[in-house]
């Protein structure tokens, strides 16, 4: 089964891509409901090859479970040009999700056709197993409320320091 978006935010492509690979930013999708927290020492920035065990729960209070966030970063051209893809095709480990027996979510980020400076955000979640179809509703919803925190917080990721030190 998958969850599918497509949607066009306000910042360019690298700064998308920077924010794919900050576990700060990743988080602050989830806030305020949800918190996650590594188990271990969180990277400054995700790298592939990544295994990265992370705690998520309600308000930082109610355990929800654990996920293996494992990273893996490849690069593709469509007809507009190029293409960024981040996969984490970790696994939930513990928690209602864990009845999943495949987890696999793809995000891309590309330059928005015919928006200079802004990018084309594609997100694909593929679940699988006997409880799929009993999850999939609520991580529908899940993804739904992710566009609306990815779009609201795009421009936020759009400062580059490396500019201000110019």
């Amino acid at each position: 089964m998958r969850i599918l978006l497509k949607f066009v935010i306000d910042c360019d492509p690298d700064a998308a891509w920077r924010a794919l690979h900050s576990p700060r930013a990743v988080a602050e999708l989830y806030g305020p409901l949800l918190e996650v927290e590594a188990l271990g020492e969180m990277p400054t920035s995700f790298a592939s090859g990544d295994d990265v065990p992370v705690q998520m729960s309600v308000a930082g209070l109610l355990p929800v479970g654990r996920q293996l966030i494992s990273v893996a970063d490849r690069e593709t051209t469509d007809e507009h040009g190029r293409v960024r893809v981040f996969r984490d095709w970790g696994v939930p480990l513990t928690g209602p999700l864990s009845v999943l027996d495949v987890w696999d979510h793809q995000m891309a980020v590309s330059e928005a056709p015919g928006e200079p400076g802004r990018t084309l955000w594609r997100e694909r979640l593929t679940i699988g197993g006997a409880a799929a179809p009993a999850m999939w509703p609520a991580l529908w919803a899940t993804w739904q409320w992710r566009a609306l925190r990815i779009k609201a917080l795009a421009p936020t990721w759009a400062h580059d320091p490396e500019a201000d030190a110019d």
